[in-house]
């Protein structure tokens, strides 16, 4: 009796664990792809792509926190954009970005770049985007046109876009508006809330097409619409820079610079 009835708690045991496995084993494909759907729809909500790149055909795919991106965008910094958005987003683990762009012989052209740097920097850019400027590319000579609020706001587009990787020359050709409007009050304004992956992308964005900030080595993190900047600088004004240019960016509420100045060998010359 006694062994008949070890026999057969060992079986029930045994049909326990196996069950347990079971579950498990079904469990985890579908938490899995739970967090994929997941991942994939703040990808396509992220203000990033219902806004900048709303009219770029792109596809996201998510596989165990693997995003994989295909399809199109009309020029080239959509790619690093759609990259840096989808990568900075929770529970995504990498990014395989398989985009093409559309015409990369005309997207690839110096003028090309540079115009859509120049947009990308008016359309973030608080104190850029309220002016709603209109510009135009030539040899790398860019020309701008519109209304300002202030001769300061001018003075500033020009400082910003002078900046800009592969611009050589800015026409500054704005003039002062008196529609009482002041630096930093969008014109057609962005309107939806900002999400901390889109800030991420377009701080980094901003820092990498900026010529005085590319070459910095620096870390971003964005919390809350609290940007943590780490890494390197070469000095002060460098490091005083990057905190400058994205304070400025939308969505920003503020900016930890944490950077530190690099150390020169002094054997170095």
């Amino acid at each position: 009796m006694n062994k008949r009835r070890f026999q057969m708690k060992t079986i029930f045991y045994a049909t326990v664990m196996v069950a347990s496995q079971a579950l498990l084993l079904l469990g985890a494909p579908v938490y899995a792809s739970t967090e994929d759907d997941r991942i994939e729809t703040s990808v396509r909500e992220s203000y990033i792509f219902k806004n900048y790149l709303k009219d770029d055909a792109i596809q996201v795919k998510s596989q165990d926190g693997v995003v994989t991106l295909t399809g199109s965008v009309a020029q080239e910094p959509h790619k690093g954009l759609a990259l840096e958005t989808a990568a900075s987003l929770p529970g995504v683990k990498s990014v395989d970005n398989q985009l093409m762009v559309q015409d990369a012989q005309v997207a690839g052209s110096p003028d090309a770049l540079v115009r859509e740097r120049v947009r990308l920097e008016l359309w973030y850019h608080r104190n850029l985007s309220a002016a709603n400027p209109g510009f135009e590319v030539s040899n790398g000579v860019v020309t701008v046109r519109g209304e300002a609020s202030s001769q300061a706001q001018i003075d500033l587009i020009t400082e910003y876009i002078k900046d800009v990787d592969g611009v050589n020359e800015v026409k500054n050709n704005m003039m002062v508006e008196n529609s009482g409007k002041t630096m930093g009050e969008k014109i057609d304004d962005i309107g939806a809330t900002i999400d901390d992956a889109s800030i991420t992308a377009l701080v980094k964005a901003t820092l990498l097409y900026h010529r005085s900030t590319s070459a910095l080595n620096t870390r971003v993190e964005t919390a809350d619409g609290m940007v943590s900047l780490s890494g390197t600088a070469k000095n002060e004004a460098e490091r005083d820079l990057a905190t400058k240019f994205v304070q400025d960016v939308h969505g920003v509420k503020n900016v930890t610079n944490s950077m530190v100045i690099e150390r020169m060998d002094p054997g170095s010359k």
